[in-house]
């Protein structure tokens, strides 16, 4: 699979969402990129048509009408469909397909660091064996294996990215704290790691240039932080009183929420650092929510507003 000399390169996101228009938009600016992408929902088509994107209607019930001239000269390729009980819909759907782009340079899969499971407040790195305990990190887990076959069958330079709870300008606790929702839950000892999406980006961008197929990397910061201290600092940096803590056992959660809750981890991230030359612009959630401010204060507006916020993957 070798690159196309003299033409634009072609990004084709499965699955359009918050990080891939974050990634898209950065290509773009550089002049020197196509982007294609696939969404569920006719009015985020349009909306992403406007945002110089070409759109596609997918799901797993759904194909591309066209495969073949949809992917024509693409040579990078981005996954982050939600997989459900049979794994990735992109996988099952197109990933053949996928595999035998010829123009196709390096593809990557959005996973989430809730394949590890619980590991009682400790640490874990790519080395490990993962042990998910949820019903989506084993959707996460059996979809990674997914496209790592490919890798192993028919050489899909995959690489598979397990993002921590991701957050930023339009999806952080800012938002929730916002919109009334945010709770300060009591839980002493638990603490989620976190990925500001810029960070999701630098790496994505590292790993683009320095092939390594078949990788495993975890997208965390530096500090694993526990919920309470976010959104105090959320609430401070908006001038909002705090609301009172609420011991965990009391609190009123939905299924997901409190599935993130039952998992206690720090996410290592030296591999990213040491092979991919990763300096983390936001190394913790201060740096991170500032920034996320500062970009709303400057106008940012997101394609996905009603994404929940604060809620570790």
């Amino acid at each position: 699979m070798s690159p196309q000399s003299g033409k634009k390169k072609h990004l084709f996101c499965f699955g359009y969402g918050y990080s891939s228009d974050h990634l898209a938009q950065t290509l773009l600016r550089s002049g020197e990129w196509i982007i294609s992408g696939t969404t569920r929902d006719n009015d985020k088509k349009a909306q992403m048509r406007k945002r110089g994107i070409r759109a596609y209607l997918f799901h797993a019930d759904q194909p591309l009408d066209d495969a073949q001239e949809a992917m024509d000269g693409v040579t990078h390729v981005l996954i982050s469909t939600p997989p459900g009980d049979d794994g990735d819909p992109a996988f099952l759907v197109h990933g053949n397909d996928i595999a035998h782009i010829p123009t196709l340079e390096w593809a990557g899969y959005l996973s989430s660091t809730a394949v590890y499971g619980d590991r009682d407040g400790g640490s874990v790195d790519e080395a490990m064996d993962i042990n998910p305990n949820s019903k989506r990190g084993t959707r996460r887990a059996l979809a990674e294996s997914q496209w790592l076959s490919l890798n192993a069958s028919l050489d899909l330079p995959i690489h598979i990215f397990r993002l921590a709870g991701i957050y930023g300008p339009g999806r952080s606790a800012l938002d929730s704290v916002r919109a009334g929702i945010a709770q300060r839950i009591d839980k002493p000892g638990h603490a989620f790691s976190r990925i500001h999406v810029d960070d999701i980006i630098n790496v994505l961008l590292a790993s683009m240039k320095l092939h390594n197929p078949g990788r495993v990397y975890n997208l965390s910061d530096d500090v694993a932080s526990p919920s309470i201290e976010v959104i105090a600092m959320a609430c401070a940096l908006l001038g909002i009183k705090q609301t009172p803590l609420i011991p965990y056992e009391q609190a009123e959660l939905s299924p997901m929420a409190r599935s993130f809750y039952s998992d206690n981890k720090r996410i290592k991230n030296d591999r990213i650092k040491e092979e991919l030359g990763v300096k983390l612009i936001h190394p913790d959630y201060k740096s991170g929510l500032r920034a996320a401010l500062d970009a709303e204060k400057q106008g940012y507006k997101s394609l996905f507003p009603d994404i929940p916020t604060e809620a570790g993957s």
